[in-house]
């Protein structure tokens, strides 16, 4: 069963803290996390993206929109950062391991994702992002008990 919420961020400064609150949340999460983010481009999904990755002590954040990939691993967090935009083949991310970041501890953090379809695991959580002239809106979907318990946190 999905649970919805639906959040406004007025700029960057809200899409930062929204980010950190939800890093924060994920430190209380034991298991591997998947979490998608959707939207049109220029949204934001990789500044909220940035914001979770420095929230663990990262200062230099890059897009993977090239790379496909960037890992972020220090001795408090594992986060790898996918962007599908560039895909020519879902398949590509199978030769960059992808099954291989699903362990316990783990983050992910997917733009794009249904660009890599049948080769990503299912989401615990989706963040969608809108535009709406003035302000961001956010709508978040949980879809497992990592998600819900992420969600839980975010909301109190």
């Amino acid at each position: 069963m999905a649970i919805i919420l639906k959040l406004s961020l007025h700029d960057e400064f809200d899409t930062y803290d929204f980010a950190h609150k939800l890093a924060q949340c994920a430190q209380l999460v034991d298991d591997c996390i998947v979490i998608y983010l959707e939207g049109d481009l220029g949204v934001g999904k990789t500044t909220l993206a940035r914001g979770f990755i420095q929230f663990y002590g990262f200062e230099r954040v890059k897009s993977p929109t090239y790379s496909l990939v960037e890992s972020y691993v220090n001795d408090k967090v594992n986060i790898q950062h996918f962007d599908c935009y560039r895909l020519s083949d879902a398949q590509e991310l199978e030769y960059i391991g992808i099954r291989e970041y699903l362990v316990p501890g783990n983050i992910q953090l997917i733009e794009w994702a249904n660009l890599g379809k049948g080769m990503i695991a299912p989401a615990d959580m989706t963040i969608k992002i809108t535009d709406d002239f003035d302000k961001r809106e956010l709508e978040i979907t949980t879809y497992t008990q990592v998600g819900t318990q992420l969600l839980t946190c975010i909301n109190l």
